[in-house]
């Protein structure tokens, strides 16, 4: 624990508050960036002439590559020192922040939000452990508590400021704005965290298992993103994908159990409380991310919002989290945590059901009332179920549990955006096709001229009116399927056994 008192020597008053608002503040941006790209997608997509389901990569792109990075964070600061590995992440993020904001073509941004996410993923982690390093034991509940709030601050003031951003500047100063934060972060945390740096040893990498979990992964990914733009099975190119994911995944599983120092602990799967407690989080983000990904678009697309004001519909969710986090960590103390997770699903369900019957001309507040809803559940689900996960498992295996956790359900996001997207968008053309074949186009048509119009625009016209009452189908669609995986993932926690009371992990954000 020589290094632990050396900190505290160095690290005092003033000196320690401004190192901990320094890793409060990367991780804040990190955790920034995963949601101020969700409202901007319309405008990306128009400034790059692609279409909305392909400006989703710049989504998923991000939260696979960070996926991938995570499992590595402990190798990483093993081998090259906590403090080395954030100050150089912190470097790599800003410079590819630079290069994602001077994008010209979708492929470059997608590759350098790949880079961003690589950089961004060993972030979040470290500076939750380096703050527990700085901070004397009696102090480290507060200095959490004070990470865990740009947790959840941010994805309510990424969705404000990307809308604003987007519609008073351009798309491209959401990745600028980084610059100087990611410049004042990096030069402070090299100032100031000198003397929390961690011992150095040769670990050996697990490079059979990291290059495995890159092929499945990005094989995954692409067999998402680009199924329904293939026409799914029917391409020989998304067949290939499909296998290589099987067969990836297979081989890594099968590899990793016989690895002495796997990249990701499969082993810790042997827990009923974590295997069980991971798998409805897995379910339950990613179509939590999925609605956080569809509704700004669906908004800007079909009833005409604009980027901030999409931006301020998302934040409306933001508050409920803020007020309920601190209650249901306490009440997770004295409750069964499955039945409280159970209740939160239940209500996130609710809500996501609410959204199914959304129509055209639905104002704000019928809008923003599931989102408020939805704010108000997500600390139900969150916190108990990641608590649930670490206290299942030995101290011990806590970081790798961790990790793995994060893992999960960081992947489970990128795949539940990039189904719902796929989802959103062919059953919107199904729903088209059906309503084209019902209408008396030529009736309506010259009703409309006999009103005025020119038959050219009465056509336009109607065109536009089907168009977006199929999007509109499409998204009740997508939210009535997305509501009975919540239903789903509220069910399984009751596989978990019954927690110990007092028992539970720091949760994880």
């Amino acid at each position: 624990m020589k290094n632990n008192d050396l900190a505290f020597g160095d690290l005092k008053g003033g000196r320690l508050i401004f190192a901990a608002f320094v890793l409060a503040l990367a991780n804040f941006m990190v955790v920034l960036d995963m949601t101020i790209a969700n409202v901007s997608v319309p405008h990306i997509t128009g400034s790059l002439a692609v279409s909305s389901s392909q400006g989703t990569w710049v989504i998923t792109s991000y939260a696979v590559a960070e996926a991938i990075c995570v499992p590595l964070t402990g190798w990483l600061a093993g081998r090259f020192g906590g403090v080395r590995v954030f100050v150089v992440s912190l470097i790599g993020f800003t410079c590819f922040s630079i290069l994602c904001g001077l994008s010209t073509s979708l492929e470059m941004l997608v590759i350098c939000r790949i880079g961003q996410g690589l950089f961004g993923g060993p972030i979040m982690p470290l500076s939750q452990t380096l703050l527990m390093r700085i901070f004397p034991p009696e102090k480290q509940s507060q200095a959490m508590g004070m990470w865990a709030m740009t947790t959840v601050v941010g994805p309510i003031l990424g969705p404000i400021l990307g809308g604003s951003i987007s519609d008073n500047l351009s798309w491209h100063w959401i990745f600028f704005i980084n610059i100087p934060v990611g410049i004042f972060c990096a030069v402070a945390a090299m100032r100031l965290l000198k003397p929390a740096e961690t011992a150095i040893a040769k670990i050996k990498i697990d490079s059979v298992g990291l290059f495995l979990l890159i092929v499945w992964i990005g094989a995954l990914q692409l067999m998402l993103d680009l199924g329904h733009e293939n026409d799914w099975f029917n391409s020989s190119f998304i067949c290939a994908l499909a296998v290589i994911t099987v067969v990836g995944l297979v081989t890594f599983i099968i590899w990793e159990l016989t690895e002495r120092h796997p990249v990701v602990n499969i082993q810790i799967f042997r827990y009923r409380g974590f295997t069980v407690s991971v798998l409805s989080l897995a379910f339950a983000f990613g179509a939590f991310f999925a609605s956080i990904v569809l509704i700004p678009q669906w908004v800007q697309i079909n009833l005409g919002y604009t980027a901030t004001w999409a931006g301020y519909l998302t934040a409306t969710m933001g508050f409920g989290s803020l007020t309920m986090s601190p209650i249901v960590a306490k009440m997770a103390t004295k409750y069964d945590q499955r039945a409280l997770a159970c209740f939160g699903l239940m209500i996130l369900a609710v809500a996501t059901l609410m959204r199914s019957f959304w129509v055209t001309e639905a104002d704000f507040m019928a809008l923003a009332v599931p989102q408020i809803l939805q704010g108000f559940a997500v600390p139900f689900f969150f916190i108990p179920l990641s608590n649930m996960a670490l206290a299942a498992v030995k101290p011990s295996e806590m970081a790798s549990a961790a990790g793995l956790m994060n893992f999960l359900r960081t992947m489970a996001g990128a795949i539940g955006a990039s189904i719902a997207i796929t989802m959103w968008d062919d059953h919107s053309k199904i729903a088209r096709s059906e309503m084209v074949a019902t209408l008396h186009v030529d009736e309506v048509q010259n009703n409309l001229v006999q009103k005025g119009m020119s038959p050219d625009s009465a056509l336009g016209y109607i065109s536009h009116l089907v168009d977006q009452e199929s999007l509109t189908l499409s998204a009740n669609h997508v939210f009535l399927i997305l509501s009975m995986v919540f239903v789903f993932a509220g069910l399984i926690i009751w596989l978990c056994p019954k927690p110990k009371p007092g028992v539970g992990g720091q949760p994880t954000h």
